[in-house]
């Protein structure tokens, strides 16, 4: 089992005749949890921003900046989906908002909530994190192979 865990995809990814679930993509009304999930996460950091009455222009220069770590890719499938996973975790932007919101440093508060935003609305969407197999290979689905 542990094994498992740890083995990397082949470089051709996954094979097309296996079933979603045994790729590594999450189907059915695990996949639609997770979706849901995402929406909720965007609409809790759209309402804080909103009650914290942070800049909407600032929101939408900054919406799309996490996507800037999508050049990872680069320098090839493996890079890629490390700088896109590192920028598509919940981990560093709810670290960014809290220290904003509690520790008393208001842009970085915007700041980690535009980014939670983007997050929510990709997870929302469908798109998840990257498999280092191919862009498309995600933890959501295979991106454009439905």
């Amino acid at each position: 089992m542990t094994a498992a865990i740890f083995h990397s995809a082949p470089a051709i990814g996954p094979a097309p005749s296996m079933a979603p679930a045994e790729r590594g993509f999450v189907t059915g009304g695990v996949r639609l949890l997770l979706r849901l999930e995402g929406f909720a996460a965007f609409a809790a950091a759209l309402a804080i921003y909103w009650q914290n009455d942070f800049s909407w222009l600032v929101f939408a220069l900054f919406f799309l900046a996490p996507d800037i770590a999508m050049l990872a890719y680069l320098a090839g499938p493996r890079a890629g989906a490390f700088g896109y996973n590192a920028a598509h975790t919940y981990i560093s932007p709810l670290a960014l908002a809290l220290l904003g919101l509690f520790g008393g440093v208001p842009f970085a508060g915007a700041g980690g909530l535009i980014w939670i935003a983007h997050i929510g609305l990709d997870r929302a969407l469908g798109y998840g994190l990257k498999y280092p197999t191919a862009f498309g290979d995600t933890h959501l689905s295979g991106v454009g192979r439905r």
